[in-house]
């Protein structure tokens, strides 16, 4: 847990509140009064979420172009642009299109119907794809060189290079493609999601009055896209994209033709689940079939190599049903995803220093984690703080014979997951084990299905939650028996149950044996694996039940503190802002005169700023080393204790109405004064890594006054670990 630490100098602390005598948390009771209207016009109220998430996107590019992150850092970044652009366009470009299929033309609360939608969104998509390719050509390509790690086009290939890059095409990759002829015997292929693809124009010598030929060259998923040449070799280290080799020897699989020209392509699909879970007898069934059916979505997107004929292109476009405008030529190679290899490359010198996550909270001795919590409730910061904890929270419950039953949610975990092998443990150790696997997982959902028949194969209780909702929670629930007593212990985070995304990502994750907290835990456990239709939570608040209600009633009680002249604050950490309801209910918090700070990493849809609606709003997201993704909620509550909350939840519609979500109170007096005096504090005071969004949609970084150093949270937090580290040892 992040518990009392020597601290380097940092900013000052927000100041703290004294503590009452007792720990009773006042809850605001609801008052019945609609929402302000906004007082400004639709369209100047509310962010699109389309361009409000490629905003972030755009600032992910930042770091690609930000020389201040070492360099193989930088092509990490490059990287997680395309992989996030190809989401955006599975997901969320691919559900416009079919508003516009529909002849939905209403337009949504930013005033933008879906084909005005579409329009912004390619013209926005065109300018970062662009600068993406800018970025790769003229700034990490030419940087990398610079360092020994080169990469060449087939025509920047020299002779010895030339005679290994034709050996390991007919050694590696000839025996593997097959070439694929269009004409009126060869129909078109279904060409899967995502898939690489070459295209190429041939001509018969013999009858050159004839036009052109076409084929297509399919790239199996098997084969490495990026390939060093001479990998023996020490030294300097040469790369080519395989596309570049198979465009060099395309000829090869057409002999007797003369090869015109070839061109790298790819082809986004649809790749959203469309299922009825009323209608689906057996949901894991019917979920494996519509995985299978992705591939052969619709297509949203095609990528082709710049320089391609009128001819191609627009064959491509009639095979696909594609409208130009969802074409986007590249300057460069396809799919710059593929570089996230580079990360396996050994060059210490050009990545950022290592870093070990502190394992020295006071639940590092698994044998004593239950003694522990009886004793004091832990909070651990991921990635600064290790999530080996939690891993044992529940292995020592699979082992410990007083345990007598484990309940546990997964949504994402990893391949080789400890959780669910502990879980497997557990069930063949004689325990109850129940686990709410979330079969929808986005892009997760094929992992999931596995892990589901491997945990029912040892006796596992498998349930999949409630019809109509993701199970997006993040629960362990254990049931010890300690003398004639049953206890529970709960963990309750924000984060997956993945030690790989741990490590990369931040996150809360809480534990405790309070029975008031631990006896919602387990009727969230019961309302998921069984019947219940109005579900009573005392202190969680719990989607689709009674979160969005108390949120806002929240919200209501700092603005009615506010307009009585009573100190109003409210401090939000999450990924994404989305829901009306919520923004309008802060825009009139702050037309109330409440201080509302809001730092969210992604989509932002509210409009800060604006005179006479969100002037006391201040909207602020980091971007950095890791991904931000815990969601904390703090309330001033002028009359009791601060509320603080912690939980899976954005405040988006999915969330409050679509999903199970858990948010928690967090009660203990040394994890409220941390997360206000360190994790607010010093994320509010980042000039580094923080930008400021402005009422214009644009995000500027945080202005720095004249001799105020630089400030990174994230540094400050992984220094801060390292100094526990040390005092440990």
């Amino acid at each position: 847990m992040p518990t009392k630490r020597s601290r380097t100098a940092k900013p000052a602390p927000l100041p703290a509140k004294p503590a009452p005598e007792d720990e009773r948390v006042i809850i605001p009771q609801p008052v019945n009064r609609p929402v302000v209207p906004a007082a400004h016009p639709t369209k100047a109220a509310y962010f699109n979420r389309e361009l409000s998430w490629l905003a972030f996107n755009r600032r992910v590019l930042e770091q690609a172009r930000d020389p201040r992150h070492p360099l193989l850092e930088r092509v990490k970044f490059l990287a997680i642009v395309s992989s996030n652009l190809d989401e955006f366009f599975e997901i969320r470009v691919a559900g416009i299109i079919q508003q516009v299929d529909s002849g939905v033309t209403e337009p949504s609360v930013d005033g933008l119907g879906p084909r005005e939608s579409l329009r912004r969104i390619h013209s926005v998509v065109g300018s970062l794809v662009e600068d993406q390719y800018v970025c790769w050509r003229d700034e990490l390509r030419p940087a990398l060189a610079a360092q020994g790690i080169i990469f060449k086009t087939a025509a920047e290939l020299d002779a010895a290079e030339l005679n290994w890059v034709t050996a390991y095409f007919h050694e590696q990759i000839f025996p593997v493609l097959t070439p694929l002829a269009l004409d009126q015997s060869h129909p078109f292929p279904q060409l899967g999601n995502k898939t690489h693809n070459v295209i190429v124009s041939l001509d018969n010598p013999t009858t050159p009055e004839i036009e052109q030929l076409i084929a297509l060259l399919p790239v199996p998923r098997i084969l490495p896209r990026l390939v060093r040449i001479n990998p023996s070799e020490s030294g300097v280290q040469r790369f080519v994209f395989l596309s570049e080799i198979i465009k060099l020897c395309a000829g090869e699989f057409f002999p007797g033709y003369t090869l015109n020209c070839a061109h790298a392509f790819r082809v986004t699909r649809n790749s959203d689940l469309y299922i009825d879970e009323e209608e689906a007898e057996n949901l894991l069934k019917k979920i494996e079939e519509e995985l299978r059916n992705l591939r052969r979505g619709a297509a949203v997107r095609l990528e082709i190599e710049d320089g391609v004929s009128d001819t191609i292109f627009t064959t491509l476009c009639e095979h696909l049903d594609l409208s130009h405008e969802y074409v986007f030529r590249l300057n460069g190679p396809l799919n710059l995803l593929r570089l996230i290899s580079l990360a396996d490359i050994d060059r210490p010198d050009l990545k950022y220093p290592p870093f070990t996550p502190a394992n020295v909270s006071t639940l590092r001795d698994p044998g004593r984690i239950f003694d522990t919590l009886r004793e004091q409730d832990v909070l651990l910061h991921h990635p600064y703080d290790s999530f080996q904890p939690v891993v044992d929270f529940v292995e020592q419950a699979a082992r410990d014979p007083q345990v007598f039953a484990i309940k546990q949610t997964l949504y994402r975990t990893s391949g080789d997951s400890p959780i669910v092998r502990a879980l497997i443990e557990a069930s063949r150790n004689g325990k109850q084990v129940t686990a709410l696997v979330e079969l929808k997982a986005r892009f997760d959902e094929a992992n999931n299905i596995q892990w589901a028949r491997q945990l029912e194969e040892a006796g596992v209780h498998v349930v999949y939650g409630l019809i109509g909702h993701k199970t997006h929670c993040k629960v362990s629930l254990v049931v010890r028996r300690e003398g004639k007593l049953l206890r529970r212990y709960a963990h309750l985070g924000t984060g997956n149950y993945n030690p790989k995304t741990a490590k990369l990502y931040t996150d809360l994750s809480y534990f405790t044996a309070r029975e008031e907290l631990t006896a919602d835990a387990a009727n969230v456990f019961n309302t998921l694996t069984g019947f219940s239709r109005e579900p009573e939570f005392k202190h969680l608040l719990v989607a689709p039940y009674n979160l969005h209600r108390r949120i806002q009633e929240l919200i209501r009680h700092e603005t009615d503190n506010a307009a009585a002249g009573r100190p109003a604050r409210i401090m939000v950490k999450m990924n994404s802002l989305v829901d009306k309801t919520t923004i309008d209910r802060l825009y009139a918090a702050s037309q109330a005169g409440v201080k509302i700070d809001l730092i969210i990493r992604g989509v932002c849809c509210l409009v800060p700023g604006v005179r006479g609606l969100s002037d006391n709003i201040r909207v602020r997201s980091i971007v950095g080393r890791y991904l931000e993704h815990a969601r904390v909620f703090y309330f001033e509550n002028d009359g009791g204790e601060p509320l603080i909350f912690a939980g899976s939840a954005d405040w988006m519609p999915r969330n409050f109405f679509r999903r199970v979500e858990v948010v928690y109170p967090i009660y203990d007096p040394e994890i409220r004064r941390w997360v206000t005096d360190e994790m607010f504090a010093l994320e509010l005071q980042d000039n580094e890594a923080a930008r400021l969004l402005h009422a214009n949609g644009g995000y500027l970084p945080v202005p720095r006054a004249n001799g105020v150093p630089p400030f990174s949270a994230q540094n400050y937090f992984v220094a801060s670990a390292i100094q526990r580290i040390a005092r440990q040892e």
